[in-house]
């Protein structure tokens, strides 16, 4: 597969349209994902936001008190203690 120009012009609309790399290596067919990205990085196209949210100290602790708690209701209840009384050994019996 080679990079016509007519495939380069198709590569920069839906780029520039929001398609994914995914989307447009379907489209253009005969190319990868990987592909795309490549020519779009080498024809200096704009960089697409990253999909990985940041390092964020607040929303882990706000998402491992929600973990916890669905942890909590999904434990059965607790059964109370009972003390219950040691048991007792019962005496050998004597052989007759």
């Amino acid at each position: 597969m080679s990079w016509t120009d007519e495939r380069i012009e198709t590569l920069k609309t839906m780029w520039e349209a929001g398609q994914t790399a995914s989307q447009i290596a379907e489209a253009l067919g005969g190319v990868s994902r990987n592909a795309v990205i490549g020519k779009a990085h080498r024809l200096e196209l704009q960089a697409r936001p990253s999909p990985v949210k940041p390092n964020d100290p607040d929303a882990k602790n706000a998402e491992a008190k929600v973990a916890e708690a669905k942890a909590a209701e999904a434990r059965p209840a607790e059964s109370p203690v009972v003390d219950t009384p040691p048991a007792v050994a019962a005496e050998p019996v004597a052989a007759a």
